[in-house]
């Protein structure tokens, strides 16, 4: 068997684990070509901090082999040991250590630290990061997306009178990396849950606050929050109630000017925006200028852009399956033809 082999029996135990509400990270020792133990994480089920992957599958190893020492073993886990599994791994003697994901918060093979290229201690075990990397990767985000919408449904339940888009309509989105932000407390939301995001450095010298029409949803600024971040600003992109990944009422007579620019100002309160520039997408959209008015100590310009969005990109259409969801986009229509 090659390491790929191993590292998919690992992935099974990922898997197995996140059925058990476990975050999905699985492990396989090998000796000589042979699996000699597996593991997963476990440590919710076992109420035992200790209870990762690696260590699971050290421990059924070490009694099989009935010696602490497994100095002729190799494991494959999917995602990059913690210091807590690297001390274990250098104190058993592995051989060899192939992961699949890195852990850019806790990973102590390279990402935070890296403990087992310290020339210090008694033992050096050969690394080796990177096999089957995306595979491992989704896995974990999968797990994570679904265990966050699991929890804003818990904390911010729909309201009978509004409808909230899918969040499988969302996935994978090109060029739309960001992980958003919702609030459901905001003066004039009445238990609505707005999405927004909220990037880049909270001091930094400049905000933008992105604003789209009546047709589009923050992500028709993708490109933009992109070029803005790598220059150091802050972004806000809100998705107005009725679009996007906010939630939408059903009966357009909810969504009036003076309704929406009172959630956005509680929204640019709640966040504390300073020396921010009102971006707007067309001359069509009007609540911008008008939050900049309303709020003059906030904000020092206004930005127009001209971006048309796509009718033949599905992400633009991911908000609203059907007419149940368009409400908002029929009532702003009605905005400009006044």
């Amino acid at each position: 068997m090659a390491d790929g082999d191993f590292m998919q029996i690992a992935l099974v135990q990922a898997r197995a684990a996140a059925a058990a509400g476990e975050v999905p990270v699985g492990a396989v020792l090998v000796r000589s070509g042979q699996v000699i133990a597996v593991g997963g994480n476990a440590p919710i089920g076992q109420h035992d901090p200790s209870a990762h992957a690696e260590i699971v599958a050290l421990r059924t190893a070490a009694k099989l082999m009935a010696n602490y020492r497994l100095t002729d073993c190799e494991l494959f886990v999917t995602l990059e040991p913690c210091a807590m599994c690297a001390g274990a791994i250098l104190q058993a003697r592995l051989k060899r250590v192939v992961f699949g994901a890195p852990d850019p918060k806790a990973g102590a093979a390279g990402s935070v630290l890296n403990l087992f290229a310290n020339p210090q201690l008694n033992h050096q075990t050969q690394v080796q990061g990177g096999l089957q990397q995306a595979e491992c990767a989704a896995l974990l985000q999968d797990f994570f997306m679904h265990r966050r919408e699991q929890l804003q449904e818990t904390a911010s339940p729909l309201r009978q009178d509004a409808l909230r888009t899918p969040a499988t309509r969302f996935a994978a989105l090109p060029d739309y990396p960001w992980e958003g932000h919702y609030a459901s407390d905001l003066p004039g939301l009445d238990g609505l849950r707005l999405h927004y995001l909220d990037v880049g450095p909270r001091d930094a010298a400049q905000c933008y606050l992105c604003l789209h029409d009546g047709v589009a949803w923050s992500y028709v600024f993708r490109q933009h929050i992109a070029a803005w971040l790598a220059a150091g600003h802050r972004v806000v992109a809100p998705d107005l109630i009725g679009f996007g990944m906010s939630d939408k009422p059903k009966k357009e007579s909810w969504h009036d000017a003076e309704r929406h620019r009172r959630v956005l100002g509680a929204l640019v309160a709640r966040l504390e925006l300073q020396r921010c520039v009102v971006v707007r997408q067309n001359a069509g959209e009007t609540l911008g200028s008008a939050l900049a008015a309303s709020e003059v100590e906030r904000f020092v310009g206004e930005l127009l852009l001209d971006i048309t969005a796509d009718a033949s990109d599905p992400a633009y259409a991911a908000p609203f399956p059907d007419t149940g969801h368009q409400a908002a986009q029929r009532a702003f229509a009605h905005w400009v033809q006044a």
